[in-house]
């Protein structure tokens, strides 16, 4: 638990409005656990996230704003980061690259998906991240890991397929939200 209270005990005051002091609410309607890094150069941001020595509050800053860039440049130097040590770090990083819906992000996240020695907590959040970016190409892999053993890869499978279905309308009426 040291890193999530590490990032509770950074963002005190940070996420905050000066005037109301309320959580702030990203552009993807989500209230992220560290706000965006000031900068934009892809560059730079690339470097924090790679730094396993920078506090995790500031690896997580780079993550949500090369997120809020939305750009493939972005979205590639996140799909790096999948060989960083921290699983938190991995996990967010795949959440994000689902809130971007780049289609770029699609082969990294099979892989994360295929990693049998990977975070099971990053596999479910790469199978989610597969259909909320809404392409039918990953069909066949979430199908394969849908009969997986483990509930949070199957559960999170069928979850990105019934999404898929919704999106292409053709199984609206099946889907039991």
């Amino acid at each position: 638990m040291r890193v999530p209270c590490d990032l509770s005990v950074s963002h005190e005051g940070t996420l905050m409005t000066e005037q109301v002091r309320i959580p702030q609410v990203s552009q993807y309607g989500s209230v992220d656990p560290a706000p965006p890094s000031k900068t934009t150069v892809v560059a730079e941001l690339r470097q924090n996230l790679v730094d396993e020595n920078l506090a995790m509050f500031q690896r997580m800053r780079a993550v949500f704003a090369l997120r809020n860039q939305g750009t493939e440049e972005a979205c590639l130097a996140l799909c790096d980061r999948f060989t960083s040590t921290s699983a938190l770090l991995r996990h967010e990083v795949a959440y994000v690259l689902g809130q971007m819906q780049n289609t770029a992000a699609i082969p990294t996240l099979i892989s994360v998906l295929e990693d049998v020695e990977e975070h099971v907590m990053v596999r479910h959040e790469a199978a989610e991240a597969m259909g909320a970016i809404g392409d039918r190409s990953v069909i066949s892999t979430l199908k394969k890991f849908a009969a997986s053993p483990l509930p949070e890869i199957s559960e999170s499978c069928i979850v990105a397929l019934d999404l898929l279905a919704w999106v292409d309308g053709s199984e609206f009426e099946q889907t039991d939200w």
